[in-house]
């Protein structure tokens, strides 16, 4: 990364932006803004200024006494462990021992204690390894949000064919909405380097580890098992264009369908391969819950053990009744769990106590709708072709650059299908998260508007384009005044403007650093957020 870093300008810039906003992100997180002017400084930390909600969640006891280190870092990153996060921690440290834990999948919570034994092993004498995993968590998706930002900006360098719009989209993740849950012990950063990493390797034509990316993925979130559908979707489409080319005569058929079968079989091995870690973690659930009982309750701390009782959470592997997933025909922990601990199902949130959770959904909500109409009234013929027709500006070797392009067309898919799956189907406050994290289409559109209605941006130069590195240079191909002059940082540049951009500038930049903000305050202090 560091070689392309010198060659790209951009993603040099796209880089040092990334970790200084993960380091500034850090910093509020243990910070209290007392003045709201321009020069505002902090000085007292976020859980001594608000108390922490009592919320009902999750919230195993301390066995062990912490130490002054323990302490420190508690006051320090405390807030970065709330709510779903002691999930992932607990994990990491017991492992799946109660049955509601199985939501959380488990490569992230490995590798946080794979970091916490190994690299941080020197620290053992100074803390605790609960504290060492909060450390490690921290660490891990610092690192993650940094590499997910570079990976975003090489995928929209391929897929816009506008190295000027994926820079911007680039700069805008760093300051996502869903900024808390990528420094928080949660998934989201994982999740994302590996999906936005695996979508720009399939893009390069490297099916196979972008296979292997995306088989990652669907170890670290469920929602991973819809990227199958991008496979699925590029051997169709290569197929389809194929079969657009030449006479068709009934002597080239032969050619064709071994090559249909070629292509199908490919995709069948590749999406079983994202299925893969979803179907044994499945497997593993049901030998832990549904097997014989091995008396593991009498290893378990009676801390645990009692709230496990207070609580009414099934311990694994005892002697008590199974649980009733183990009798389904197919006994899939997760859904079991989703339903029964959250009663996530269809419509099942539409309640009117829930309107202040959908009003929190709702500019991501109104963001990705405008994404996906924007893109259907530039494109109807080829989204009624589901892009399956060869377009006459890609045959003159002229194809459209930036948003609007055709090859953006299966992320527009894959974006309104997780934000009609996340509107009706779970706790709608998550979608600002679940789309932040899974899709680029939130920072494509949102950088395409900035482009195209913020004049401040205009004045930067179009003439001149920055080369692009070797192995892409194929892949851009022509994109007419979607160069740059310089890679000076476009966000920076309109928050230093900020009285003069436009009304929708605003309103991006606001959603955007709002939600970051606010995250951070009630986040951090055990109060609901997204």
């Amino acid at each position: 990364m560091e070689l392309a870093s010198r060659q790209d300008p951009h993603l040099r810039e796209v880089v040092w932006f990334a970790v200084c906003c993960r380091v500034l992100t850090l910093l509020l997180q243990a910070s209290c803004l007392l003045d709201f002017n321009p020069l505002f400084f902090f000085q007292a930390l976020f859980n001594l200024l608000i108390p922490d909600h009592a919320a009902d969640a999750f919230s195993p006891p301390r066995l062990s006494e912490p130490g002054l280190w323990d302490l420190l870092l508690e006051q320090l990153l405390g807030g970065l462990s709330r709510w779903d996060a002691e999930h992932f921690l607990f994990i990491a440290e017991r492992g799946y021992l109660y049955e509601h834990n199985c939501a959380f999948f488990p490569l992230y919570p490995l590798s946080v204690r794979a970091v916490a034994e190994g690299v941080l092993w020197p620290l053992q004498r100074l803390l605790r390894l609960r504290s060492r995993l909060l450390l490690s968590a921290v660490l891990l998706n610092s690192l993650f949000s940094v590499l997910a930002a570079t990976a975003l900006y090489k995928l929209g360098c391929v897929v816009l064919q506008c190295r000027r719009v994926a820079f911007l989209a680039a700069v805008l993740f760093s300051i996502s909405p869903a900024n808390v849950f990528m420094a928080a012990a949660y998934s989201e950063s994982m999740f994302a380097f590996l999906a936005f990493s695996a979508m720009w390797q399939l893009e390069k034509g490297q099916s196979w580890l972008s296979g292997l990316l995306f088989s990652l993925a669907s170890g670290v979130r469920a929602n991973g098992l819809i990227n199958a559908g991008f496979f699925l979707y590029s051997h169709g489409k290569c197929f389809a264009l194929q079969l657009q080319v030449g006479s068709g005569s009934v002597r080239k058929l032969p050619p064709l369908w071994k090559q249909l079968l070629s292509l199908a079989s490919s995709a069948v091995l590749m999406c079983a391969g994202i299925f893969l870690p979803f179907a044994l973690f499945q497997y593993y659930a049901y030998v832990r819950f549904c097997g014989p009982g091995t008396g593991l309750e009498q290893a378990v701390p009676k801390p645990l053990l009692q709230l496990a009782l207070d609580k009414g959470y099934r311990l694994a592997a005892t002697n008590r009744v199974k649980p009733p997933w183990c009798s389904q025909q197919f006994p899939v922990i997760y859904s079991y769990i989703q339903d029964a601990y959250w009663n996530v199902g269809f419509l099942r949130y539409f309640e009117l106590r829930q309107i202040p959770n959908f009003l929190l959904a709702l500019p991501v909500t109104l963001l990705g709708l405008w994404a996906a109409w924007t893109y259907v009234i530039a494109n109807p013929r080829h989204c009624v072709t589901l892009g399956l027709e060869r377009r006459k500006s890609e045959e003159e070797g002229k194809p459209r650059a930036g948003f609007c392009c055709s090859t953006v067309f299966v992320y527009v898919v894959h974006a309104t299908v997780l934000l009609a799956f996340g509107f009706f189907c779970v706790h709608v406050q998550v979608l600002t998260r679940f789309l932040g994290s899974s899709s680029p289409i939130l920072y494509w559109f949102s950088a395409h508007l900035l482009q195209e209605y913020e004049p401040l941006l205009w004045s930067e130069g179009t003439d001149n384009r920055t080369a692009a590195p070797h192995s892409e240079k194929s892949l851009l191909g022509k994109s007419g005044s979607c160069g740059e002059r310089t890679p000076g940082n476009p966000v920076v540049r309109l928050l230093l403007n900020c009285r003069l951009i436009t009304p929708l500038s605003k309103g991006i930049l606001g959603f955007f650093l709002s939600y970051w903000l606010l995250g951070l305050i009630l986040h951090c202090n055990f109060l609901p957020w997204t």
